[in-house]
């Protein structure tokens, strides 16, 4: 009996240390950006450092309880937990608030949820519950198109609210998927088509041309056996070339006017110098002060509440999407560096202890949290720092609010209560 209790509390104090870690100097860099003056009472609630403390509290309340049920328990029940993540979803068309263009929350009184952060740790459910079933083979064709349903009905809910963001979150599972036994062919044509579209709007078509069939080249002249035929080749030299209409239609019809400037200002297309100032001063000024506030920040910062940028406000949001820049401005090179390191850090323990789990669907669930953290984490940071197109998307454990922060921590712990398990895992 006192060995079962002493497993049942075993949990992986690595993780656990890294996620307070994280939690604690996001909170420290909130307050930074939040704060109006002399820092009078923490608890202060009209400022959203004393809602930020109260959110934090909240979080180990949901931890006690994630912890204190049986592992079975979230396995059995992912099917109800994702279909309940659908409906909330589904119920923000009726009765859901608009925040910033996007139709994303509930309102409750003063305070909002967005269920979208929720949908995260829910769809990891079923994706593991469905991969691990006895049956499922995701090297065959009908269970690629059924995962992947799982994965686009949540997406393209979100998609409609308006929130492209959250949206691009679900495409971590495609690494879930790869190490489970998806076809390299699959990680192939995606890269290919991401390349592509980039070379399309920044080179034009006969660029795009010139790479795909020198890449057919390449491949034709590698694969000595299997080759497939020369009409083939030439037929995917062709779709090659309409995707790259396909992709400059898209941006000129499809995309809106400031996802339009965002790409443009990433990829310099714009040539025009008043048009392109335009842009710099609106699409691209929040950027342009993250990445002033960041390099303003030098090797070491100008120390705790000392960031002239982040107190003076001159980055909009700061608290929220571009809290990264008031890290590079009070903690400088040293401090961010610490920052990436604790992220890279928890997402290899993740990765390090799916792969020691015993049953596929803890193991399966493991990749989608190491997934779904690389993915906020790189695309939030490279945005900050202009490296990719602005996306709306925050910083896992660091940015202000609430859904966000008690939906990583459920995400997250899930999974640590899952690991605690492994030894008594059927």
């Amino acid at each position: 009996m006192l060995r079962e209790n002493q497993r049942r509390f075993k949990f992986d104090w690595v993780t656990i240390i890294l996620f307070l870690l994280l939690v604690g100097f996001g909170y420290v860099n909130i307050l930074s950006a939040s704060h109006d003056g002399e820092v009078t009472s923490y608890l202060n609630m009209t400022e959203l450092y004393g809602k930020q403390l109260v959110f934090i509290g909240l979080t180990f309340v949901i931890i006690i309880l994630i912890l204190s049920l049986e592992a079975k328990f979230y396995e059995r029940f992912s099917s109800i937990i994702y279909l309940a993540a659908i409906l909330l979803l589904v119920g923000l068309f009726i009765f859901g608030k608009d925040v910033n263009g996007a139709r994303s929350w509930y309102g409750i009184g003063s305070m909002t949820i967005q269920p979208s952060e929720f949908a995260k740790f829910a769809t990891a459910l079923a994706v593991a519950k469905y991969i691990s079933d006895l049956q499922t083979n995701m090297k065959t064709l009908k269970d690629q198109i059924r995962v992947a349903a799982i994965i686009f009905i949540p997406a393209l809910l979100i998609l409609l609210q308006n929130d492209a963001g959250s949206t691009i979150v679900y495409t971590a599972f495609f690494f879930v998927f790869y190490r489970e036994g998806l076809q390299q062919i699959y990680l192939i044509v995606a890269l290919s088509l991401i390349v592509l579209a980039v070379i399309s709007l920044k080179f034009g078509i006969i660029a795009t041309t010139i790479v795909a069939a020198v890449a057919l080249t390449i491949r034709y002249l590698v694969r000595k056996k299997k080759r497939a035929s020369k009409l083939q080749y030439v037929l995917v030299l062709f779709l090659a070339i309409g995707y790259g209409y396909g992709v400059k239609a898209f941006y000129k019809h499809g995309l809106q006017i400031h996802q339009q400037n965002r790409i443009s200002l990433w990829l310099r297309l714009e040539k025009d110098p008043a048009k392109l100032e335009r842009m710099r001063k609106s699409e691209a000024y929040n950027l342009i002060q993250s990445e002033e506030a960041i390099s303003s920040g030098g090797l070491t910062g100008k120390g705790f509440l000392q960031g002239t940028r982040t107190t003076g406000k001159f980055v909009p949001e700061q608290e929220t999407d571009y809290i990264f820049s008031t890290v590079g401005e009070e903690w400088g090179f040293a401090g961010s560096s610490i920052v990436v390191f604790l992220f890279v850090f928890l997402i290899i323990r993740i990765l390090y202890l799916a792969e020691a789990q015993k049953s596929q669907f803890s193991r399966v669930y493991g990749y989608g949290v190491a997934s779904i953290l690389f993915i906020h984490f790189t695309i939030n940071i490279g945005m900050v720092m202009g490296l990719i197109p602005t996306v709306g998307i925050p910083l896992p454990f660091f940015s202000y609010g609430g859904s966000g922060l008690w939906g990583f921590t459920i995400l997250l712990f899930i999974f640590v209560k899952l690991d605690s398990n492994k030894i008594n895992e059927w």
